[in-house]
Parts: C-alpha cells; sequence; structure tokens
C-alpha cells in the first residue's frame, strides 16, 4: 500500500484554503452590500460591474497576473483579495497540521467564519447576524450529530457542551459590555480653542462636522439612551433665537438648554461654536458578544476564556498604539472582533496545548483538568 508523503495533505489544505478565500471575498463584499452570495453567481468588477473571467480568477495568483487591476477598465482592485485569500490558504494548511483527521472540516468552517466577520468588522464596525447566529446554530448542529468534536460520544452531551460553550461567551462578554458602559459609559473631549461645528442630516443618519474631523451618527449612538453633549458659545439653530449652552441629542432629537426639544428630521443644518464635546461610548459592540457565543459553541467554554483572555492583551496593545497615533482626535473607533477572532484561532492552533502544559505546572489546578 501507498502512503502519501506527509506534506500532501498540508499541500491540498492550502490549495483549497486559496479557492474558499476567493469566495470569503465575496462573502465580505457582499453581505455588508445587501447583495446575494448566487446572484450575480460570477464575481465582478465594482467599478464597471463586468464579469470576471474565470481565468482571471485564479486565487493568489491573478491579482499579481493582472498587476491588480481590472482586465476590462483597468480600476486598482484592493490588495485585501489574494491577502484573505493567502491567509484562508496557510490557515487552512495550519488548521490540518494540528487536527490532522476529517473534524479539521469543522475548524475550517469556523476559521471562514472568522475571516469573514474580521474583515466585515474592519470595514463596517458591525459582525452580521448572518455570521454569529448562523454559525452558532451550524456549530450547535455538528457537535450534536459529531460529539466526538466536543470530546465525547454521547450526543446530547455533545450539544450540551456546545451550548454551554455558547452561553458562558455571550455572558462572559455581556458582562463586560454592561460593566464598560457603566465606567466607561461617556467620553468628555475639551477644546483647547472653541471649535466651529456644523450638524447635518444626511437622509436617514447625520453628522457632527468639526472641520477636520467628522462623527458619523451611526457611530456614536449605540442605544437608544445614549446620548451626545455639547457645550456651546453660540449655536444658531432655525427657527429658534440663539443658544448658549448645553446641546443634548439623542439619535433623532435635540434637547435645547431652556428645556425644550426638536425633532432632528426637522432640521435640515445648523452651525455653532463649540468648546467641549462628550460622546457616549461602549466597551465593545453587542455583535462581539455574539461573536464570543459563536466561538464557544465551536470550542467550548475553556476556548471562551483563553480568547478573552488573549484578545484583550493584544487589543490592549494595539490600542495604546492607536491612541498614541490619534494625538488626541475624537471618535476613533477600534473594532474589537479581529482580537477575538485572533484568539479563537490561537487556541485552534495550540493554545489548548499551551494551556495544557502551563496549568499542568501547578499540582492541584482546576482548570488544567478541563483543558483539552
Amino acid at each position: 500500500m501507498t502512503v502519501s508523503p506527509a506534506w500532501l495533505p498540508p499541500c491540498f489544505a492550502f490549495l483549497l484554503g486559496a479557492v474558499l478565500g476567493s469566495f470569503l471575498n465575496v462573502c465580505i463584499y457582499r453581505i455588508p452590500a445587501g447583495i446575494s452570495l448566487s446572484n450575480p453567481r460570477r464575481s465582478f468588477c465594482p467599478q464597471c460591474k463586468t464579469t470576471v473571467a474565470w481565468y482571471h480568477n485564479i486565487p493568489i495568483l491573478s491579482y499579481f497576473w493582472l498587476r491588480g487591476r481590472c482586465a476590462n477598465c483597468s480600476a486598482p482592485f484592493s490588495f485585501r483579495y489574494p491577502l484573505v485569500e493567502a491567509l484562508t490558504a496557510s490557515l487552512f494548511a495550519a488548521a490540518w497540521v494540528a487536527h490532522p483527521s476529517l473534524a479539521v472540516a469543522f475548524y475550517w468552517l469556523l476559521l471562514s467564519l472568522l475571516l469573514v466577520a474580521s474583515f466585515i468588522d474592519i470595514d463596517h464596525l458591525i459582525i452580521p447576524d448572518e455570521i454569529t447566529l448562523g454559525g452558532t446554530l451550524a456549530a450547535l448542529l455538528l457537535c450534536l450529530a459529531f460529539p466526538s468534536l466536543m470530546g465525547t460520544g454521547n450526543h446530547l452531551l455533545g450539544l450540551g457542551l456546545s451550548l454551554l460553550g455558547a452561553a458562558s461567551g455571550f455572558l462572559l462578554l455581556w458582562v463586560v459590555v454592561e460593566a464598560g458602559k457603566l465606567a466607561f459609559g461617556k467620553k468628555r473631549h475639551t477644546f483647547d480653542t472653541p471649535r466651529n461645528f456644523v450638524w447635518r442630516r444626511l437622509g436617514e443618519t447625520a453628522e457632527l462636522d468639526f472641520g477636520e474631523e467628522l462623527l458619523p451618527w451611526e457611530e456614536v449612538f449605540s442605544r437608544a439612551s445614549d446620548r451626545l453633549l455639547l457645550d456651546c458659545q453660540t449655536a444658531e439653530i432655525p427657527g429658534h433665537p440663539p443658544v448658549s449652552g448645553t446641546l443634548q441629542f439623542r439619535y433623532d432629537t435635540l434637547f435645547l438648554p431652556d428645556g425644550s426639544e426638536k425633532a432632528l428630521d426637522d432640521l435640515e443644518e445648523f452651525r455653532g461654536t463649540a468648546t467641549s464635546l462628550t460622546i457616549p461610548r461602549e466597551a465593545m459592540g453587542f455583535g462581539d458578544v455574539k461573536f464570543l457565543a459563536m466561538i464557544g459553541a465551536f470550542l467550548g467554554w475553556q476556548a471562551v476564556l483563553f480568547t478573552v483572555f488573549a484578545s484583550s492583551i493584544i487589543g490592549s496593545v494595539v490600542g495604546m498604539v492607536g491612541i498614541l497615533l490619534s494625538r488626541g482626535k475624537t471618535g476613533n473607533l477600534l473594532p474589537f472582533g479581529p482580537f477575538l477572532a485572533l484568539g479563537a484561532t490561537l487556541w485552534l492552533l495550540g493554545g489548548n496545548l499551551f494551556c495544557q502544559w502551563y496549568f499542568s505546572r501547578f499540582s492541584g489546578s482546576i482548570f488544567s483538568a478541563y483543558v483539552r
């Protein structure tokens, strides 16, 4: 009987990952835009809408062959396309090395969801429910059908352990979100010199324009109870005498210093001069809560703890660097989803083995008995 070379399965995994990475690029572009994944069936140029020929759609290679441009209109393509394909290919190969069995397909599915969620979060600061809720449901059903994924032979126990992982991920991050809102729910910016501002409505949304900085309305308000405070030297609001004092905004309502209020739908634009700004903020978005629940459903409660720990450390370092580089600018948002995805990936590729080794050094450790 001929034994295949040891390098053959990882190479196959790499090629499969590159091909699926091309589809993940489609998901990253189409899901936030509300475009069907199956209609149109073929990839197309975002600029000229021309269907991409199959020989111009070879993963990784075609981008460099075409020098990163559309073959029809020469519009530039984002370098993200080959990046996602190469990342998917590399992670698929690494997952095979870490889990050389049929169970690797389970982890390939998770890695695909992590990649799509991360890049959508980077672009749009959201993690769609199609990924989090759909991924959680898929993990539960797979663990019910194949309980060995959760380290047991009992189907109901496999489902129960997956549910426990999902519940632990959801509850842990929900507590963090609520505690963070209580402790850090507002951020105040005091200007060295008064700054001119313009508030303008943009259809169903709005923005606050400080010249060099824009605050998009949808990025400021996460809850119906959130309020933005703007301390004004003066503000010229249509249909109202000049205002001096604190303007309070809810997403759809303006509260004036005299106690009156105006529906923002009735205003198109107004301007003034502000001395300070207080922005409502969240510790993280609720999409992150559902995202960690999905990770827990795939990998179990132990992975939830590791993921939160690892992502918090990495996210803190990146966040501090971002603060230094932003030089005090307002409204800078850092998506946390990619850090959760990175923490889950580290667990999947060997973090569990690291924890086994680490906690085995402490005799009587409760945690070491449960790290698989």
